[in-house]
């Protein structure tokens, strides 16, 4: 596309919408357009969007509160957002929105459609959210993750796109699996209590050497879980975090973690099987229709939290030992999703396409 453009991308609240957003952005400004990043105020996005050498904008978002109170405090929240945006658009008019999916995306959705500016969705997970169910019927086109989104956009323009991943995500081939069942276990940015305790009791239970650990464990439980794998001599990485992704994924044989849209990305990436333990408070619950989806397709075992136990994890990994075909046949599974590694260019020629309508 030869005319350059202002392009807003709507991608605040969390790091599941900003580091989609901005994996699109680059596309977009590689491609010679003018991009405005809009976030909405919360903590860590600062970090998230550090090395980001354009324009952002601010507008202070809150997500849906319920209830006769909190419903009125929610309205006036969003009717603030959308005039703030509005003004902002009004000075510096941008020719398309994109918005990745959270409530971050209303402001500029609503502000856009009373300028007549046409925006564009991204649903990373399997089930809508509010915020897309709220701007899906007006939007010129909805970007969809899973196939299964199909169902709930009937009658809407639907486009399968994919997750927009980091570059280092995209490197594949960065190791190969190690021998015996090495465990990737992962409980999100901030950790997972329920995840770090039972896993790491189920594998020194196990008392396997086959059995080898790197845990991702969030801030609050590294010491912790590094002491409990030391003291039964479990072969065992553990970190609060990392950025090198890649390399832990390229030699895992399984891993233990949530079904957020981003992580399930991912794990088709790399082809890796998954014990996926979806977030029991997602809004909505999305994380168990995302994690359902891959084991739909044959990629991944699903538990719910509140099911289960140390005996119960004990027993599942002694089978994934005893029959390692098995996580063979769900990594050949996992790769025949076909993650597309060009997600955030299709996204970007979706915006562009629906700029030049």
């Amino acid at each position: 596309m030869s005319e350059k453009l202002h392009i807003a991308i709507a991608c605040g609240g969390t790091g599941g919408h900003i580091f989609p957003g901005l994996a699109t952005a680059r596309v977009l400004r590689d491609r010679g357009h003018h991009i405005t990043l809009w976030l909405a105020g919360k903590g860590g996005e600062g970090t998230a969007v550090q090395g980001w050498e354009g324009t952002i904008v601010t507008i202070p978002s809150e997500g849906f509160q319920f209830g006769a109170f909190r419903s009125v405090v929610t309205a006036l929240r969003i009717t603030g957002a959308v005039l703030r945006c509005w003004f902002i658009m009004f000075r510096h008019r941008p020719d398309v929105v994109l918005a990745m999916g959270s409530y971050a995306s209303i402001g500029p959705c609503l502000a856009a459609r009373l300028h007549g500016i046409p925006y564009i969705l991204h649903e990373a997970n399997a089930v809508p959210g509010r915020a897309v169910k709220l701007l899906a019927r007006k939007a010129c086109a909805i970007a969809i993750c899973f196939e299964e989104t199909r169902y709930y956009l009937k009658g809407m323009n639907a486009v399968s796109a994919g997750m927009p991943l980091r570059p280092e995500i995209q490197k594949t081939g960065a190791g190969k699996p190690e021998s015996g069942l090495h465990l990737l276990v992962m409980g999100g940015s901030l950790g997972a209590h329920a995840i770090n305790d039972m896993v790491s009791e189920a594998v020194c239970a196990l008392k396997n050497p086959a059995v080898s650990v790197t845990h991702l464990t969030g801030r609050a439980d590294e010491k912790s879980v590094a002491e409990r794998y030391r003291v039964a001599g479990v072969k065992a990485d553990v970190y609060a975090f990392t950025h090198d992704m890649a390399s832990l994924y390229g030699k895992a044989t399984l891993a233990i973690c949530r079904s957020g849209a981003s992580t399930c990305a991912e794990l088709g990436v790399f082809s890796l099987p998954a014990l996926l333990i979806p977030y029991p408070h997602a809004a909505g619950d999305h994380q168990t229709a995302n994690a359902r989806a891959l084991e739909k397709f044959g990629a991944a075992d699903v538990i719910q939290q509140n099911d289960m136990t140390v005996d119960w994890l004990k027993g599942y990994l002694a089978e994934q030992i005893k029959d390692p075909s098995r996580l063979e046949k769900m990594s050949a599974r996992s790769a025949a999703r076909k993650v597309p590694l060009n997600a955030a260019a299709i996204l970007a020629g979706v915006v562009e396409e629906c700029a030049s309508k």
